[in-house]
């Protein structure tokens, strides 16, 4: 008797793990292999389309293009994981850009040096703004999207007022050249950055406490404040993380374009969060990946650029892209009612 109610314990056990395994399977396919599916019939579909879209030249111009909105989005999906937003990086953008390029050009400076201050500062300019994004939302209780807004315009208006509205270039050649040179004549360095900081985040997100504690606040922000955590420690350092993330994007777009303008940036913080939502993120917080990110940011530069080849013009690839962002955000809902029919 005592051998025949273990092997139905067994028995009751391997059928709930095996009915977990499958309630896991559906949830990874709705998010990252979802997403990854819809990627490659785009990418089908404009090959079969746009003879010249499946060329090493052009997959590479796509790397680049994804690349700096990919770094962005990556800071942008701590944030949005924690129920939160970050208008502000496309001004943080400017401001890197040309607290960065003056010290490019200070002509007292060996290329060297200019060089490792220059990505220090701007890396630095990023995140004490995300701290303050961070301190002032939590210190006050204020909601993300009405402080980010403000530090939206006064990054801006900074960035305006030390550069005196003026664009600065004539960066040393040894900085540019890294953000032209291409690896197997199809990865940019830039795109290779930004893949490497899409693992590091993720390591971070799923392989530490700190990741599990920013899924754990998304979810039930209460529930870890009443278990003894520091809720408000955490929240300031993913806002600080997504400002890291613009001073590093800001270097990896000056080296590429040459440039650093008080008006770059207008409309990076939408590009940002248009590919974390598509990429799976909620909204709401608490559910998400950086490579579900990444193939966001993957979708939004693969139709750019595709209706572009097929000829499509500005205005209708804008209307294009807004409603592929809705449908991402329905999608989201549903995908979410879904997950917790799945679960319960």
């Amino acid at each position: 008797m005592n051998n025949n109610n273990t092997v139905k314990e067994i028995d009751s056990n391997s059928g709930m793990n095996h009915s977990a395994r499958m309630r896991s399977l559906l949830n990874i396919f709705l998010k990252e292999v979802g997403i990854g599916i819809v990627l490659i019939v785009l990418v089908i579909a404009f090959s079969l389309g746009a003879p010249r879209f499946f060329t090493l030249i052009n997959v590479g111009n796509i790397f680049t293009q994804i690349s700096i909105n990919t770094v962005i989005a990556v800071g942008m999906t701590f944030v949005i994981l924690l129920g939160g937003i970050d208008l502000s990086v496309g001004s943080v953008l400017a401001l890197c850009s040309i607290v960065a390029g003056k010290i490019l050009i200070n002509p007292s400076l060996p290329f060297g040096l200019a060089i490792l201050l220059a990505v220090l500062l701007s890396v630095g300019c990023g995140m004490i703004i995300g701290f303050l994004n961070g301190i002032i939302c939590e210190t006050w209780k204020i909601h993300s999207f009405i402080v980010t807004l403000g530090m939206l315009n006064i990054a801006r208006g900074m960035a305006l007022q030390i550069s005196h509205s003026k664009t600065i270039f004539n960066f040393p050649k040894v900085f540019n050249q890294i953000g032209t040179t291409t690896y197997l004549g199809v990865f940019p360095a830039i795109f290779i950055i930004a893949m490497m900081l899409v693992i590091l985040g993720s390591v971070i997100l799923r392989k530490t406490v700190f990741g599990r504690m920013i899924f754990a606040i998304g979810n039930n922000e209460e529930s870890v404040r009443l278990s003894g955590h520091n809720v408000k420690f955490y929240k300031i350092m993913a806002y600080t993380i997504c400002g890291g993330a613009v001073g590093i994007a800001t270097i990896m777009y000056m080296m590429r374009m040459s440039i650093a303008s008080p008006i770059l940036g207008v409309g990076f913080e939408l590009n940002a969060i248009a590919a974390v939502v598509i990429g799976g993120t909620s909204m709401s917080g608490g559910k998400g990946s950086l490579v579900g990110t990444f193939l966001g940011a993957s979708i939004m530069g693969v139709l750019n650029n595709g209706l572009l080849l097929i000829g499509m013009g500005d205005f209708a690839r804008q209307i294009i892209t807004g409603v592929i962002i809705i449908l991402a955000v329905v999608l989201d809902t549903y995908r979410t009612k879904f997950s917790a029919a799945l679960n319960s």
